[in-house]
């Protein structure tokens, strides 16, 4: 059988030889990951020009499969639904035509996709008409169906150039249930990435004998981050772990973490695994490149790829794309440029790192308002955002909260909102030993110096900016000289009544946090992660940001400010360090 496969492919190359140079085929493998709804070269969010997008990626593809001693193919790795208005308003404004995203990617070509956590995140109405949409598929074979026991979508695919076959297996980071409502992904298990990789790896090699196997893993490289272990199943970043413990890979494509990513690492069997990855919001495309060579039957004796990162806005947009495409454009324009209401004053996100700001207060109110809870609880929804007073736009919306969330109400006890404050508190402020001591916990270094991100050379945090949780509803202060644990004293609830550990409130939460994102209501309020969906007592059937639109319409004029129900002391030390610790992040 393996004679007949190789006089196949003896005979395949020679009627092919004008296109191939001897006995080499040079293959190239594109990824984007992490597009988030970059189809156009405008950020539709912040009404400009931007430096990434599929218009530009595609000016590249042309340039790469025009080539005739290459052969192309094209991937993608997730979390393309969720981003831009682009996308959001194909998943839920006009979800009765065909989705905008999967014309373009029919349009690209592509030639197979992972589907990623933020893509879930959409729900089963918008991703199962889009799978049904796309001329490719989609992949994550640990997303198994609840009532086969099979992947709920295709776990793999075989793509062949020039007699070479390609196995692409799709994995997808499995901790969506500590993020998602379950509603959004029901009958779907997200199974340990390891263990499925073994099982499909040993399937693919048996059935398929490919020449190359890619790994295509919606998940980052960093398996310790949020104090994971290498040997904790379903780890949210499992991807290198894969590649240097399942044989058989050539190449992972990474995504997930938006990091960028181009190194090799030794597989079980001793051979390289390259691992490449792209940045988020098509600003750079992941590129491996294969050089095959065969001998003089035609045996495959060697195939190395080279990692290649790729930026994006070094190409100018395809002007076939753009006028097939621009119309829709100029549609979610209009979309967008719509006033809702106007505010008084501005609002300031960069107040929110350091404590008690008019933005996070007007975000809690929102919340109280919407839900009738006793209780709320939200975080900066952006590291460095200001809008200024006057009209707000629906471009807006997508400033003040920038993910699909839903609003829950949850039943928590007085004891566990302390330990929810405590837990954000404590993982957010340095304590202080002096009033010259930074306020934030920076990331630092062996020798104690502060980490400054290559990127932005801003100083990098410990913990990520969504994760920081401030209250409405109650009257607390936090004590930044005191230990992890020991720093807040709530004094009563905002209307005056008295506050206990033993009562139960009504809280209200986004539902990334209400699912155990962040871990407060796990790790902080000692919740167990099986529990917390008891604990609901409602939930908006949409996304927040629909029901913060409808608020505003209704309110027609709306004044942020303080609501002034708690505080950081010392203040002086405060003030000194807010002031030293913004001027390090924002210059």
């Amino acid at each position: 059988m393996k004679s007949i496969k190789t006089l196949i492919l003896f005979l395949f190359l020679i009627l092919t030889s004008g296109e191939i140079t001897g006995q080499t085929v040079n293959l190239k493998i594109i990824a984007t990951s992490d597009v988030h709804g970059a189809i156009f070269p405008y950020d539709l969010i912040n009404d400009r020009k931007s430096s990434g997008s599929l218009a530009q990626v595609m000016t590249y593809l042309d340039q790469e499969r025009n080539k005739s001693n290459q052969e192309v193919i094209l991937l993608d790795n997730g979390d393309i639904l969720q981003g831009q208005p682009t996308v959001y308003y194909y998943n839920f404004e006009k979800p009765d035509t065909t989705h905008l995203l999967a014309s373009v990617m029919n349009y690209m070509k592509y030639d197979a996709a992972t589907i990623g956590n933020h893509d879930i995140e959409t729900g089963h109405d918008v991703y199962d008409k889009f799978t049904r949409e796309i001329n490719f598929p989609w992949l994550a074979a640990n997303a198994v169906d609840i009532n086969t026991g099979a992947p709920y979508f295709k776990p793999y695919t075989i793509i062949e150039r020039k007699g070479i076959k390609v196995a692409v297996l799709g994995l997808i980071t499995p901790a969506i249930p500590k993020w998602l409502p379950s509603v959004i992904y029901e009958g779907i298990f997200f199974d340990d990435m390891i263990e499925t990789a073994r099982l499909w790896v040993k399937k693919i090699r048996a059935e398929e004998q490919p020449d190359i196997l890619i790994g295509l893993f919606h998940s980052g490289v960093e398996w310790n981050y949020g104090g994971q272990t290498s040997e904790d199943k379903f780890n949210e970043n499992a991807s290198q772990l894969i590649a240097e413990r399942v044989a058989g890979f050539d190449v992972i494509f990474v995504g997930h973490d938006h990091h960028g990513w181009n190194y090799t690492v030794k597989g079980p069997e001793g051979n390289d695994v390259l691992i490449v990855g792209p940045l988020s919001g098509a600003k750079t495309l992941a590129v491996a490149n294969f050089t095959l060579s065969f001998d003089k039957t035609c045996q495959l004796w060697n195939s190395k790829a080279t990692g290649e990162i790729i930026e994006v806005k070094n190409y100018e947009p395809d002007a076939n794309f753009l006028s097939k495409f621009n119309p829709f454009l100029e549609e979610v324009k209009k979309y967008v440029a719509r006033p809702i209401g106007k505010l008084t004053n501005a609002i300031d996100t960069r107040e929110s790192l350091f404590g008690p700001s008019s933005f996070t207060d007007l975000v809690n109110r929102l919340q109280l308002d919407i839900s009738g809870a006793d209780i709320s609880f939200t975080d900066p929804q952006s590291i460095n955002l200001v809008i200024n007073e006057g009209n707000i736009y629906v471009r807006d919306l997508f400033k003040i909260y920038r993910y699909e969330n839903l609003l829950y109400t949850m039943e928590l006890t007085g004891k566990e909102i302390d330990a929810y404050l405590e837990f954000s508190n404590g993982n957010w402020y340095n304590q202080m030993s002096s009033e010259t001591d930074h306020i934030l916990r920076f990331r630092k270094d062996s020798s104690g110096n502060i980490i400054f991100s290559e990127r932005n050379e801003i100083p990098e945090l410990e913990e990520r900016f969504y994760n920081f949780s401030s209250a409405a509803g109650i009257n607390y202060t936090v004590d930044i000289t005191k230990p992890f644990g020991e720093r807040v004293e709530i004094s009563s609830l905002s209307t005056g009544e008295q506050f206990s550990f033993d009562n139960k409130y009504k809280v209200a939460v986004n539902s990334y946090r209400g699912n155990g994102g962040g871990e407060h209501l796990t790790l902080g309020s000692g919740i167990p992660q099986k529990e917390l969906s008891k604990r609901i007592v409602s939930s908006t059937e949409r996304d927040l940001r629909f029901y913060i639109m409808k608020w505003i319409e209704e309110q027609r004029e709306v004044t942020p400010l303080l609501l002034n129900n708690w505080k950081v002391v010392p203040e002086e030390w405060w003030r000194k360090a807010m002031e030293r610790d913004f001027n390090l992040i924002f210059n």
